[in-house]
């Protein structure tokens, strides 16, 4: 068994997720139509499909991304130490992924795929009212299993984020609760995204298992979390998360979150920011939360970064904030 006597806490919190490189580019609604794309979710997509979709997409923006992936950079732009933990290809976009999440002072250390698909990306259609609709190929991301599991990087992380995204095979399933057991072994945290109410949906049963069982904390929007406990009600899926788990937020959009802990209840307002894309909003949100969480803040002032990180991304297009989130509150008090 791990212990923490025998592995030091070096990382505020390691991230498992899929391992993207993200395409972005500005559409009309009449786009989303004329390609029979479901606005406002994540849909999986096979490589014909990728390439079609990329053929039609105007210019763009490309970067690293991945929900999970997007969170620990948050959190080393804070100031935290995070690390990642997730497969790409030995290829191009697999090189840039690896020195993308380098650069920005992550630790990654998995070697790259060498068979089977080339590196995952998403393609992220944002239409004037803000909302994203994205198109996803996993490729080489997809194919995690336990087998890829880093035992020593959780082992010396206060917490691991795990991302909804990654939980449909079979394998991604057992690679999360082997995650969780060697984290709970070592005395970490475990906290889960549901990431989309569509992952919800398809994997309720084993979320719930994996919730009631493993997760310490748990973020979720308001529908996944309706999605989740299958209630009609907020307050219901609110206290369903508070027997569930130590720590939930739960966020509601322009409404902000409602953070829980044991007996304590925080409502955070959203940060002030002009809408330009939402894609990131709740990666970063939990980036805030956690950074806040790992060094010891109030449970009102992590939710208070949450918000903060989320409106970083939020006025611009693009799933990593374009400052410093470290420089960003230091004039708010932090």
């Amino acid at each position: 068994m791990t212990d923490s006597a025998t592995h030091p806490t070096t990382l505020d919190v390691v991230g498992i997720g899929n391992a993207l490189v993200d395409v972005l580019t500005h559409e009309t609604e009449e786009f989303i139509e004329a390609n029979g794309l479901v606005k406002g979710a994540m849909t999986l997509v096979d490589t014909d499909r990728a390439e079609e979709l990329y053929a039609a997409m105007g210019a763009g923006i490309e970067v690293s991304g991945g929900s999970a992936a997007n969170t620990v950079s948050g959190i080393a732009s804070f100031g935290g130490r995070a690390g990642y933990i997730g497969r790409v290809f030995d290829d191009q976009l697999g090189a840039v992924f690896a020195h993308d999440m380098r650069s920005t002072g992550v630790a990654f250390r998995a070697a790259p795929a060498v068979e089977g698909p080339p590196t995952g990306r998403c393609l992220i259609v944002v239409t004037p009212d803000a909302q994203r609709t994205m198109n996803t190929y996993l490729g080489s991301s997809e194919f995690f299993g336990p087998e890829h599991v880093d035992s020593e990087l959780i082992a010396e992380a206060k917490v691991t984020f795990l991302e909804g995204y990654l939980f449909d095979r079979p394998e991604a399933k057992e690679a999360y609760w082997k995650a969780s057991r060697v984290a709970h072994d070592a005395g970490r945290l475990v906290a889960l995204t549901l990431s989309d109410t569509f992952c919800v949906e398809r994997h309720r049963d084993a979320w719930r298992d994996l919730v009631a069982d493993q997760v310490d904390i748990l973020f979720a929007n308001e529908h996944e979390a309706l999605a989740l406990y299958e209630v009609d009600t907020f307050d219901e899926a609110l206290a369903a998360a508070r027997a569930d788990v130590h720590v939930a937020a739960l966020t509601r959009g322009p409404a902000g979150s409602v953070v829980v802990r044991d007996d304590e209840l925080v409502e955070v307002d959203p940060h002030p920011v002009e809408v330009v894309d939402t894609t990131g909003a709740g990666d970063l949100y939990a980036a805030g939360f956690l950074f806040g969480f790992t060094h010891d803040r109030p449970l009102a002032e992590c939710g208070r970064l949450g918000s903060i990180a989320a409106s970083a991304v939020l006025g611009h297009t693009g799933a990593r904030p374009g400052v410093s989130l470290g420089q960003l509150i230091t004039p708010l008090g932090f």
